[in-house]
């Protein structure tokens, strides 16, 4: 009866540690969801990244087909006009 009690303690404690060791060491469940975790960032930002790839891409090509959108993308962003315009500057008060 003594001998199986402390046999069963004996069985805990040897499941206790080597619980807390695959938990607790340095390449442990922790460290594993930790790199998880980063991993699923990692991908959402490289997700994010490949979307805006894909809208400079469009974008670029519309500017090399459109003159229309090359010429408002002048305007807007250089301040360009042509040698026919004249330009007035509202200025708020």
């Amino acid at each position: 009866m003594k001998n199986k009690l402390v046999v069963r303690v004996l069985i805990a404690l040897i499941f206790l540690g080597a619980t807390a060791f695959l938990v607790l060491n340095e390449n442990g469940l922790l460290k594993y969801l930790k790199v998880r975790k980063e991993l699923k960032q990692m991908d959402d930002d490289i997700k994010k990244a490949e979307e805006k790839l894909f809208l400079l891409e469009h974008e670029i090509d519309s500017l090399k087909t459109s003159k229309e959108k090359l010429e408002r993308v002048a305007r807007e962003k250089f301040h360009m006009m042509k040698k026919t315009e004249k330009v007035f500057r509202i200025e708020e008060k």
